[in-house]
């Protein structure tokens, strides 16, 4: 038996341990108890938009892109925020199964490839690993040939979902309740999930890419994704500052969170890391061109967000 991250005890079970998670104990009860009481994850959805400022993101990105190789985008320092964030903050990276809370191994995030932008451009889902104080060029290096090679080529989830979907619907049927029951009880196999992007930290959608802005999305039944978040378009957006209004580019994203997890408070004080990293990468980041890095630093001011893990 080992100590879990922030608190309670992590147990493995040798019949029925997950490859992927380890089930925390000792937690308040009430909280252990919220998986019998809200069955589903969306029945246990909260919803929440946040609007970042991102004219610093913008300059910051535009002259990290004139002096590196690889070009990164506002989704890739979004992701790469996420996936700090989720280090630094390791209790929000955890799920439900079979009634049972569990933190999870290591830190993913899926995402949506179209091949081709256009009515007839066919999806397909990315599952990228995201590392702890990875080097931000790395990391878009990393995202980039992964995105072609989703792009180029079918991928583990587009040959197995073809090959299961030749059966007829009956069967079809069957083996997907076949696939949850041994999900609920921890015999699914490591290769059936592996690459399966359901099952992963967070999934995030760059819908404002697409045009669309100012959706929620739902969270899957399927696997093991707890928290989803939609990126907007960048746009002109009202803010207020001290007794004005003004008029600035914001970033809207909305998430849809499994509150099972974990509380509110604990989720508000994570997603700050996000907005802090992306609202000010020279200070959570360092000088764009140079080698940025996520630096967990004490916030400037006591009304300011941190850059990593808060003090209480």
């Amino acid at each position: 038996m080992t100590p879990a991250a922030g608190g309670g005890n992590l147990i493995r079970v040798p019949l029925f341990s997950r490859h992927d998670g380890d089930v925390i104990r000792g937690a308040p009860a009430i909280r252990r108890i919220m998986p019998y009481l809200m069955r589903r994850r969306n029945e246990s959805v909260v919803l929440h938009e946040t609007v970042y400022h991102v004219a610093a993101a913008r300059a910051w990105l535009k002259t990290y892109n004139r002096t590196h190789t690889a070009h990164a985008t506002l989704f890739d320092l979004y992701c790469y925020a996420c996936g700090q964030a989720l280090h630094a903050r390791p209790e929000l990276n955890r799920f439900v199964s079979g009634g049972r809370i569990y933190q999870r191994r290591g830190v993913q995030a899926s995402f949506v490839v179209k091949r081709e932008m256009s009515d007839a451009g066919i999806d397909t889902t990315v599952k990228a690993e995201l590392l702890a104080r990875e080097p931000f060029a790395a990391f878009v290096a990393r995202l980039a040939a992964a995105i072609d090679a989703a792009r180029s080529r079918d991928l583990h989830t587009d040959k197995e979902a073809a090959l299961i979907i030749r059966l007829p619907g009956v069967l079809v049927t069957a083996f997907v309740a076949l696939a949850r029951g041994l999900d609920r009880v921890n015999l699914y196999p490591r290769f059936m999930t592996a690459h399966d992007p359901m099952y992963a930290s967070v999934f995030l959608a760059n819908l404002g890419s697409a045009g669309i802005s100012d959706a929620f999305h739902h969270l899957y039944e399927y696997g093991t994704v707890s928290i989803f978040g939609v990126m907007s378009a960048v746009r002109r957006t009202p803010f207020v500052d001290g007794d004005h209004l003004v008029v600035e580019d914001g970033l809207s994203v909305r998430w849809t969170f499994d509150e099972r997890i974990h509380d509110a408070f604990y989720a508000a004080r994570s997603l700050a890391i996000v907005q802090h990293i992306i609202e000010d990468p020279v200070h959570c980041l360092g000088a764009p061109d140079g080698e940025p890095v996520f630096a967990p630093q004490a916030p400037k001011s006591a009304h300011a967000a941190p850059c990593g893990p808060p003090n209480a």
